[in-house]
């Protein structure tokens, strides 16, 4: 009923033609290896640009919300959620705010008053 349709002429020359290229660039020469150990991989460090305001300005900008989460963070923040999540770990290990609900990686956050 619905199998694979035949190709044309053109797509099937080209389409050998770029397989034989493949495997002449592919061989390798005998007695080399063509496999090279490197040594362990480091993991990337992604740096995000933090807007440059104090501790004081966060705490101004996140004070009115109610309950504050990533989501609601980024939004006063006008930064993406990836960075609000870093300042409110921030501000979390500085003991400006704490931690008071949430679950599965959902936290809320609420000011230390």
């Amino acid at each position: 009923m619905g199998g694979v349709k035949k190709k044309s002429m053109a797509s099937m020359e080209k389409s050998q033609d770029s397989t034989e290229t493949a495997q002449e660039g592919a061989a390798p020469a005998k007695g080399k290896k063509t496999k090279e150990k490197s040594g362990p991989q480091q993991r990337k460090q992604l740096s995000f640009l933090v807007p440059k305001m104090t501790d004081a300005e966060f705490l101004k900008a996140l004070t009115p919300l109610k309950a504050i989460t990533v989501f609601t963070a980024s939004k006063a923040l006008g930064v993406n959620a990836s960075i609000a999540s870093g300042v409110i770990r921030d501000l979390e290990s500085k003991k400006v705010l704490t931690r008071v609900g949430g679950f599965s990686g959902h936290g809320v956050w609420s000011t230390k008053n």
